[in-house]
């Protein structure tokens, strides 16, 4: 059998291409010219399967957040299912930071975001929590994860200790942290998380009391 002359296009092909984009170039570099061009295929060929550039970046979203496992929360332990979520969802964001920017903007029409939105809601509120808070827990989750997985913190440091000595007294030791920033943003983002889930917990607490409980809007 004769092969195709052109190479066959699909939305997965051209989702991947499209990471591989973001992922090296940046979010802003993407394009549909550019696209077609890593896909050796004319840009009239990519819409037949796509009709913008956000439709593809909504793909590869998408993509990234079917890899993000909200299962913690099928035995009814909302803590555990917080937090399993949080950490996956920021090790799924994480390999792919340059697209973040366009992650937080929300689910929009996107299935794997919506269909994890919706367990992570149906398991905080089956586990007590009123849907006024369990959507703003949902939130809370949201920012702390896009924030760690965004920027590190640790890796903004310069190495050069001559930044710091005499100048700043208290960052005496901030040229090291740059070397051991993986470290640090991780262990840093499990201190916030297990804070904020003690936060809840005591919190959970009033509101099975009848204390605290929001006005649902």
């Amino acid at each position: 059998m004769a092969r195709p002359t052109k190479p066959i296009l699909s939305r997965e092909r051209i989702c991947t291409a499209a990471l591989a984009i973001v992922d090296e170039d940046g979010l802003a570099e993407l394009s549909m010219r550019k696209l077609a061009r890593a896909l050796g295929v004319q840009v009239s060929s990519l819409y037949e399967h796509v009709r913008t550039k956000d439709d593809v970046l909504h793909e590869a979203a998408n993509t990234i957040m079917e890899s993000v496992d909200v299962s913690g929360f099928d035995g009814g332990d909302w803590r555990h299912g917080v937090a399993s979520w949080a950490r996956s969802y920021r090790a799924a964001i994480a390999a792919h930071r340059n697209i973040v920017p366009f992650l937080a903007y929300g689910p929009a029409h996107r299935d794997a975001s919506l269909k994890r939105a919706d367990a992570v809601h149906g398991g905080l509120v089956g586990a007590g929590w009123p849907p006024r808070y369990a959507t703003m827990i949902g939130a809370s989750t949201k920012y702390l994860v896009i924030g760690s997985a965004m920027s590190s913190f640790a890796g903004g440091f310069d190495d050069d200790v001559q930044v710091y000595v005499d100048r700043y007294p208290h960052l005496a030791g901030a040229h090291r942290l740059r070397q051991h920033a993986d470290e640090i943003d991780r262990d840093s983002f499990e201190l916030a998380l297990e804070m904020f889930l003690d936060g809840l917990t005591a919190l959970h607490a009033r509101v099975a009391k009848g204390v605290d409980r929001p006005a649902e809007s």
